[in-house]
């Protein structure tokens, strides 16, 4: 049974797929559930439109095991198969078929007709239409004009070319169903902590070619003994009793060194890297996983297709100017732990300071371009206001210049209080800038506390809408008051949530932003 935000996304792109038009982008954060929701889609979609031939792409084999078993996991009989080369299985005579790009990109003949093509990680899909992605999908849709094309991506930027739906890219439309801290508050991902390190990488002088630091020099200005034996000596002291520690280095000949270094500290290491066979990394893994090994240096290696929950220290040893790698990395951690309640992370490269807080992470800019009037929406109110605008003209919000403090939670771009609510008062309230509609609440806790206000502008078209009534609705069901948003006006809808019997959360977990304070989660008793 797919979560609520899963639902919710499996319908959005059920409906496009019926109603829309042009190539729709899921972006989910990891540890979300894509899997599940990739696999509800193709049962959905074989189900209801008999004869459906669906081909789920991704570009490493962990990831098509990982989807091809959910699928298994949600319709048993699936009539599936997997082509990829180098699970050594080229199976295609099914209306399902899992696939490997590097693997099915030249065969396009062999799959005849499909109906929908499904992307993970659909990112790494180049905005020019070159690259195997590309070669594939255009060879697909001359067999089939009418084909549908949907991905899925936590990180829907690249690097040079800026958002996954911009210019001349693939994809049309992007939609987020449920966010990083959405997933926080609901208990489904745990938070990462992060410490303002003693040392900093230095980068000054290593060259880019595109948009990324080039492998070689990023590695001769990184891997040095005098980095190397900090940043081993700074990590030991800080990690206390974390059991299990993932590094990411800048270079093959880095994570060994630094796995080296480690093993020489006493704390014993694995070090995996491209080289090994898959036999190799499954045993060095599951080492790892078992507690044969108490930390992992890699490079490039990873990123995507590895999850191991448990994970409770990441350490950026590898400077990165892609905010789509700089999630993936910090995505590792925010699995739920057995053991404890977050993930500390350890940024010797400065990664947070260059690209944000992984809940608001700065997408690159397209290459050569700028000067464009772009968007944003407020925090506090979702109100949609220039790029260029400071203070939000519904709320009052004071927009910051982009910096970030760091604070021992720096990386999730949150510093917390709690407030103990003991009444609310739900209105109707007019934007000043665009006239639209909201519902307001404001939260009231003891007498010597300020109340809290917080916005609900559902109806705002876009993304900010979106969210926002997601977020009505669950207020709405924890007080039981779920039959409010079949109200015909925010007026009356007020009404029915200011009934005695609709009760408010018994505290509220606030961020501090100057004045103002952006609630990031409520609990009821």
């Amino acid at each position: 049974m797919l979560r609520e935000y899963q639902q919710a996304a499996h319908d959005q792109t059920i409906d496009h797929l019926c109603n829309g038009e042009g190539n729709l982008c899921l972006q989910m954060p990891t540890g979300s559930g894509k899997s599940h929701v990739i696999a509800a889609l193709t049962k959905t979609v074989c189900n209801q439109w008999k004869g459906s031939r669906v081909l789920m792409l991704t570009h490493v084999k962990e990831l098509i095991e990982q989807n091809y078993e959910k699928l298994k996991q949600h319709w048993p009989n699936a009539p599936a198969g997997i082509y990829s080369a180098s699970m050594g299985r080229k199976e295609l005579d099914m209306p399902i078929t899992y696939a490997g790009i590097q693997s099915i990109h030249k065969h396009a003949d062999k799959l005849d007709l499909i109906d929908l093509v499904m992307i993970d990680e659909c990112h790494l899909i180049n905005h020019k239409d070159e690259g195997s992605y590309r070669t594939l999908l255009n060879q697909l849709k001359k067999i089939n004009p009418y084909l549908k094309i949907v991905g899925t991506t936590a990180t829907p930027w690249r690097l040079g070319h800026g958002l996954i739906t911009e210019g001349d890219a693939l994809f049309d439309k992007l939609i987020e169903p449920v966010t990083i801290e959405e997933l926080i508050s609901q208990g489904y991902l745990a938070p990462l902590r992060s410490k303002n390190t003693g040392h900093h990488l230095n980068v000054d002088g290593v060259k880019k070619r595109g948009g990324e630091y080039i492998e070689s020099q990023l590695q001769a200005a990184v891997n040095t003994d005098d980095n190397n034996i900090k940043i081993i000596e700074e990590t030991i002291s800080r990690a206390g009793d974390r059991k299990a520690w993932l590094f990411f280095c800048s270079g093959v000949e880095h994570a060994k060194v630094m796995a080296d270094l480690l093993n020489e500290h006493g704390i014993k290491t694995a070090c995996l890297t491209g080289k090994h066979t898959k036999k190799q990394r499954e045993s060095l893994l599951n080492a790892f996983k078992g507690g044969v090994f108490q930390a992992v240096t890699n490079a490039n290696i990873l990123t995507t297709g590895f999850d191991y929950p448990d994970i409770d220290l990441i350490v950026f040893a590898r400077p990165t100017m892609s905010p789509s790698l700089y999630v993936q990395m910090a995505g590792r951690g925010m699995r739920l732990k057995s053991h404890t309640d977050h993930c500390m992370v350890l940024d010797f490269a400065g990664n947070v300071r260059k690209h944000g807080p992984i809940i608001a992470v700065s997408s690159p800019k397209p290459k050569g371009k700028g000067g464009k009037v772009v968007m944003k929406d407020c925090p506090v109110c979702y109100e949609l206001v220039y790029n260029f605008v400071s203070v939000c003209p519904c709320c009052g919000y004071e927009f910051s210049k982009k910096e970030v403090r760091l604070y021992d939670d720096d990386i999730m771009g949150i510093q917390t209080d709690i407030v103990n609510i003991s009444d609310w008062k739900w209105s109707r309230h007019i934007s000043r800038s665009s006239g639209n509609e909201m519902i307001k609440c404001t939260y009231y806790g003891a007498l010597n506390d300020y109340p809290v206000t917080e916005y609900f502008a559902i109806t705002n078209q876009g993304q900010g809408g979106d969210i926002a009534v997601r977020k009505l609705a669950h207020v709405a069901h924890k007080a039981g008051a779920i039959e409010a948003l079949k109200k015909d006006t925010i007026q009356s809808m007020a009404e029915y949530l200011n009934l005695p019997e609709h009760k408010p959360p018994t505290e509220i977990e606030v961020k501090r932003d100057g004045k103002f304070k952006k609630i990031i989660g409520k609990r009821w008793g």
